[in-house]
């Protein structure tokens, strides 16, 4: 648990530039106190320990206001910056090295029983504001932008905008199949005015 302390603390200065030093991280950051919470809740929940997981994680959102379900699972290096209004759902998983502004949603669409949130994946980076429903897939190194509503999967490296969100940038093996083209169309074309 410490040494995963110590990577949230540095994930948290390495991105945040008002960050001044490992202690006033550590105190002061309202984030690193979710993420501690969130892991000794979690710790309760993988033990069938179910009310006291909630009670921690709702003391956590009380105290934070960020509400992490205490069944979600979540890996290194998770940054929350400035926290208010994060939700995230029971189902969802987000990977390493992701990066969530103040009211994010991870949330579900409906009742339905199972995987119901979504799975983000490393090195992901969503907006301020950002919906991301249901039980969709945000692949590495995908960007989501402020206030946009995701429902469907974002492939590797693309950024999603918007409500509905749609993606603006595709992958850079999109963008290169692309120029291929229309280098050769312009090839063509050439060869037939010649």
């Amino acid at each position: 648990m410490f040494k995963n302390l110590r990577y949230d603390v540095n994930s948290v200065m390495k991105n945040d530039p008002a960050a001044r030093s490992f202690i006033e991280v550590l105190l002061l950051y309202p984030g690193i106190h979710a993420l501690i919470a969130y892991r000794i809740s979690h710790y309760f929940y993988t033990k069938k320990m179910f009310f006291f997981a909630r009670l921690i994680s709702q003391l956590a959102r009380f105290l934070t206001g960020i509400e992490i379900h205490p069944g979600a699972k979540i890996g290194r290096g998770l940054v929350i910056d400035h926290g208010m209004g994060v939700v995230i759902g029971e189902t969802a998983e987000i990977g390493n090295n992701v990066l969530i502004y103040h009211g994010v949603t991870l949330g579900g669409t409906g009742k339905q029983k199972g995987k119901r949130h979504p799975t983000i994946g490393s090195n992901v980076v969503i907006g301020s504001g950002a919906k991301v429903l249901g039980p969709i897939v945000v692949s590495d190194g995908a960007k989501i932008g402020a206030n946009s509503v995701v429902l469907k999967d974002v492939p590797k490296d693309a950024t999603a905008v918007g409500a509905p969100a749609r993606n603006i940038v595709k992958t850079s093996a999109t963008i290169i199949e692309i120029t291929d083209v229309r280098g050769k169309m312009r090839k063509m074309f050439n060869e037939m005015v010649i």
